[in-house]
């Protein structure tokens, strides 16, 4: 297994003001055998609550996007100088009333990387879709569904 969360944190939070503003932390960000797993941690502050008390629908997104944007770097740093990631689309779906410090954790698995290098290498423009849990209280609240693309510079 390959631990890359500091390195992933600090640089999310230097390159991506707003994780930062919003306190979104990197927990976890490491590529296994079989996949590469992100999660975010996104704290219970009162001045990023929604009316009904819980964290805001745009902070929870900002948190599990930020988790898909943890998987790429672990998946694919090494072709930051090849290519941009970029988010083409992001569809979620809340299922139920999130109260609390919330966590995301994104998968991709190794395959899809694999694929998605070759792609690349062959000189497309790859694309790809990362799911992502968003729990509250140990509760499913939400997935997040990404579409994203490899952009060759």
């Amino acid at each position: 297994m390959k631990d890359l969360t500091q390195v992933i944190h600090e640089n999310s939070i230097r390159t991506i003001p707003l994780v930062a503003t919003l306190g979104i932390e990197v927990r976890q960000a490491v590529v296994t055998d079989a996949e590469v797993v992100a999660q975010t941690y996104l704290p219970d502050r009162p001045e990023q609550r929604n009316h009904v008390g819980g964290p805001h629908a745009g902070a929870m997104f900002t948190a599990a996007e930020s988790a898909t944007g943890a998987v790429i770097q672990a998946a694919f740093a090494d072709l930051f100088d090849r290519m941009v990631p970029l988010i083409m689309n992001g569809k979620i779906r809340y299922q139920a009333l999130a109260k609390g410090d919330v966590l995301t954790t994104a998968r991709l698995s190794l395959a899809e990387v694999e694929r998605t290098r070759a792609e690349l290498a062959a000189g497309t423009r790859p694309e790809f879709f990362i799911n992502v849990e968003i729990a509250a209280s140990g509760v499913i609240t939400g997935i997040l569904e990404t579409h994203w693309t490899l952009k060759p510079i």
